[in-house]
């Protein structure tokens, strides 16, 4: 197994990323995994972040790739939904141009915020052959309104994602990406591409019933796994984690 470093440009921003490839990579699937919106809070020393989970999903076949949305890690630029589809559709191209990778069997997982873009991307994007959505929000505004989020600019700028002073530069229209990355507005558009939703039980953040209102509003084919015992941080739960990974390697 190997692991390279990678980067394409998103509108003229750096987008910083690293590919996973199995030893032998011949025509492996592609699996793009989204990470979601930082919360700002350090990460455990234990934890083996994104990479961690690559190397996962690398070891039983998959060309993974990970990477940094704007405003995150070592990418440049600043937290903006309509952003982050764009920095996906990028990822995407990287994976099309991949020799090593099937172009039939394309993948999307994301994870909360990364699963929001990974559905609107896929809902416009038919390189899409299968997708995950993990603790994916319905709608941003319910978790603003049910769980008191911060979603303002000034948040995103105190932690960091937001880091250029004359950004955003329209404040309405910022806003405005997260109406129109809003999850439920775009799910039935995935069918007849198989859709799987992975739902923490003990999740804090986005609630059980918003995953059941996507996959309601879903077409067919679709499948939803309710994770006892799981929170909002799905990619820590391996028993969420052995779902992803046994769907995503049927036939």
């Amino acid at each position: 197994m190997g692991v390279k470093s990678v980067s394409w440009e998103a509108d003229g921003i750096v987008i910083v990323g690293e590919v996973h490839l199995p030893e032998d990579a011949a025509k492996s699937p592609g699996l793009c995994i989204c990470h979601g919106i930082p919360s700002g809070q350090p990460a455990e020393p234990s934890d083996t972040g994104y990479p961690g989970l690559a190397e996962r999903f690398c070891r039983a076949g998959f060309v993974s790739l990970i990477f940094n949305f704007s405003g995150t890690g070592l990418s440049g630029g600043n937290f903006d939904m309509r952003g982050w589809t764009r920095d996906l559709r990028g990822a995407i191209d990287y994976l099309s141009a991949c020799p090593q990778v099937d172009h039939s069997r394309i993948f999307l997982m994301g994870f909360s915020g990364g699963a929001a873009a990974s559905a609107y991307v896929a809902a416009h994007d038919a390189r899409v052959a299968r997708l995950v959505l993990c603790a994916c929000p319905a709608e941003f505004r319910r978790i603003a309104l049910d769980k008191r989020t911060d979603f303002s600019i000034e948040h995103f700028r105190q932690i960091g994602l937001i880091r250029d002073e004359d950004f955003p530069p329209s404040a309405e229209h910022w806003a405005d990406g997260f109406r129109e990355v809003t999850p439920l507005e775009w799910i039935d558009k995935i069918s007849p591409r198989p859709l799987l939703i992975i739902q923490g039980k003990d999740d804090d953040l986005v609630g059980e019933e918003q995953a059941w209102l996507l996959y309601q509003k879903a077409g067919e084919p679709k499948e939803i796994a309710i994770v006892e015992g799981a929170g909002h941080r799905l990619r820590r739960s391996d028993r969420a984690m052995d779902i992803a990974l046994a769907w995503l390697l049927q036939p």
